[in-house]
């Protein structure tokens, strides 16, 4: 078995129904967590017929990556399609469709948004937890009828760190822009923050090397940087962004490559 993966929130392991079984040993396996007689109050892991989902303590619930229902449904149907600010931050105009690199996945929300715009989009994320509910979350979307063609012609994940995967991954095929959404400050109003985001934080913790990543970033993209901020949040140290557009709550700071 591999060492135990070490997490600011601790798990007590994964838990599965008998008929997963065969997969959820494979999983705890590459995870270094141990199989669960049953559910208790710890935080873990649960597979079961509706996916992986991850339970935390109360009050929280659970949290399962969902790109067909729900939130993330309703925003790749109806979210401003290419007029949308994330779309025009990468460069999503005439026509063009850039190779891009999500270098902090994370839940993959943006990342999926624009690979259903057209996007050819890598995935990166450096949590083994986060990255097997989005691997889990992928495959379930690729269930589907309207999704699994584009899914399997413009999305791959690539779990690992981001600072080591990138040299590669440009090298192997190049980036038209590199998009980078590190953990947001913490906000002192805690009830203001969604669910997701505080248990992102609760696996994550900050990322404390976001501007180390952005000058990683700047050396490698062909075309683009896009770092995603709360609107009234500092700049990452270095450069000044070439182009800045903002929302009511959140930011996009574009580095253009010359």
């Amino acid at each position: 078995m591999t060492d135990p993966v070490t997490l600011p929130l601790s798990l007590a392991g994964l838990y599965a129904d008998p008929q997963r079984l065969a997969e959820a040993r494979a999983l705890a396996e590459r995870l270094g967590l141990p199989l669960l007689a049953e559910v208790g109050d710890s935080a873990c892991l649960r597979l079961d017929q509706t996916g992986l989902a991850l339970l935390p303590a109360a009050p929280l619930g659970p949290l399962q990556v969902d790109f067909v229902a729900g939130q993330m449904g309703h925003r790749r149907r109806f979210g401003g399609g290419r007029g949308q600010a994330l779309a025009r931050a990468v460069g999503l105009k005439d026509g063009a469709n850039p190779q891009l690199i999500d270098a902090t996945a994370g839940l993959g929300k943006d990342g999926l948004v624009l690979a259903s715009l057209g996007c050819s989009v890598r995935l990166i994320e450096r949590s083994p937890i986060i990255a097997a509910l989005l691997a889990d979350g992928l495959q379930r979307a690729s269930l589907q009828p309207d999704l699994a063609d584009w899914l399997a012609r413009r999305v791959r994940l690539h779990p690992g760190d981001a600072l080591e995967l990138l040299p590669r991954l440009c090298a192997e095929q190049g980036a038209d822009v590199i998009y980078l959404d590190p953990m947001f400050p913490e906000r002192k109003k805690t009830a203001l923050v969604k669910k997701e985001m505080r248990l992102l934080r609760q696996l994550l913790g900050d990322d404390a090397d976001a501007n180390e990543l952005l000058a990683c970033a700047l050396g490698l993209a062909d075309r683009r940087v896009v770092v995603k901020r709360p609107r009234l949040a500092a700049p990452l140290a270095g450069p000044k962004p070439d182009l800045v557009l903002s929302g009511k709550s959140t930011r996009y700071d574009v580095y253009l490559r010359h």
